[in-house]
């Protein structure tokens, strides 16, 4: 399989970098409903938000290669068989994810620089905190994240579910292609 995207099929890097950022999502996703319910005394109570913002700042690097690779290589032409509405909404709910996503990870940023205070990366640096003086800060960027944190969650859910009726009902390679297949 070819690195690069062509005209009719993604490559390896566009490939694991879509499934990368998915299992982060993913992930971060459970990490955070998990860790809002831990108490004072549990082992995890500094730990897991810690993680959270290691794993929610790689994501985010994550996504500014995504975008550079999507600008260096761009995808697949829309098949044939998609009429304009079709891709006119792919386009559109690819935008709302990758806009979602931004934004819930600058919700995060800002609940997490509120004190002032920069984020550690695993122990390994540091990210300084720039913005902090938003009244309210930490409670309006928490309900922000909270809210996004769904809507990107369901909306993934249903480009997941797109994917598959594209599959099993459609019968096209939409969803063949991001798993590396060839279109045949």
């Amino acid at each position: 399989m070819q690195w690069r995207n062509s005209s009719t099929r993604y490559g390896w890097l566009s490939i694991a970098l879509h499934w990368l950022v998915a299992v982060a999502v993913v992930g971060l996703f459970g990490l955070g409903l998990w860790m809002v319910e831990l108490d004072y005394y549990s082992n995890w109570y500094k730990a897991a938000p810690d993680l959270h913002k290691s794993i929610g700042l790689c994501l985010f690097a994550l996504m500014l290669l995504r975008l550079c690779w999507r600008w260096i290589s761009p995808p697949p032409l829309p098949l044939a068989s998609h009429g304009r509405w079709t891709r006119r909404a792919s386009k559109a709910g690819h935008l709302l994810l990758y806009a979602g996503l931004f934004a819930l990870m600058l919700s995060g940023y800002l609940i997490s620089t509120a004190d002032g205070r920069g984020i550690s990366v695993f122990g390994l640096f540091e990210v300084p905190a720039s913005l902090t003086s938003i009244p309210d800060q930490e409670d309006v960027a928490g309900q922000v994240h909270l809210l996004l944190a769904w809507v990107l969650v369901i909306f993934a859910g249903l480009h997941a579910l797109a994917a598959l009726k594209h599959h099993f009902v459609d019968r096209d390679a939409t969803l063949r292609r991001m798993l590396g297949r060839t279109d045949s």
